[in-house]
């Protein structure tokens, strides 16, 4: 018998375990999840962008729009800088991250530090603003890869159902 064909490549895996952490988040406007893998494809560190741990979601706003501190933005923290400090306790060095959403500068600068050499993500939607202009130029002056991820799948749906498996 030959092995099954149709399974999904490491690209896809990775990704899709971001996309599975971005539900995760309580964020009612922005889901984006993040997983760091190591040199040997390894899951080292996965988040997702919410609240830092001890800040209770329901009393700190959500809110886009409005006075700086009435709003998610001074409180949230991204994806990937959650999966930088939520790692295994390992150093990154050399690990590439996946992420649903291109890295913000913020973001990136984190990623830099902790020594991840490249970044693969599915959206880059905010390409052109100013934040994303001086992220890239760091992601990129520091030498790490960015690339957009190739999947040859469209969706993966996943079955709770016991009969599934």
């Amino acid at each position: 018998m030959a092995k099954r064909k149709g399974y999904i490549s490491w690209d896809e895996y990775f990704m899709g375990i971001a996309l599975l952490s971005a539900q995760r988040s309580k964020d009612p406007g922005t889901q984006v999840g993040a997983c760091i893998v190591n040199q040997k494809n390894k899951i080292v560190g996965a988040g997702y962008n919410g609240l830092p741990a001890g800040c209770d979601d329901d009393e700190f706003p959500w809110d886009r729009t409005g006075e700086f501190l009435d709003t998610k933005y001074p409180y949230v923290c991204h994806a990937e800088l959650n999966a930088i400090l939520n790692n295994i306790g390992m150093d990154l060095h050399g690990c590439k991250i996946y992420t649903a959403l291109f890295p913000c500068n913020e973001c990136s600068k984190a990623i830099i530090q902790a020594g991840i050499v490249e970044v693969i993500y599915l959206s880059d939607k905010y390409d052109g603003t100013d934040v994303f202009k001086a992220s890239k130029m760091m992601l990129d002056k520091a030498g790490v890869k960015c690339r957009k991820v190739e999947a040859k799948i469209e969706n993966i749906c996943l079955s709770f159902k016991e009969e599934d498996v």
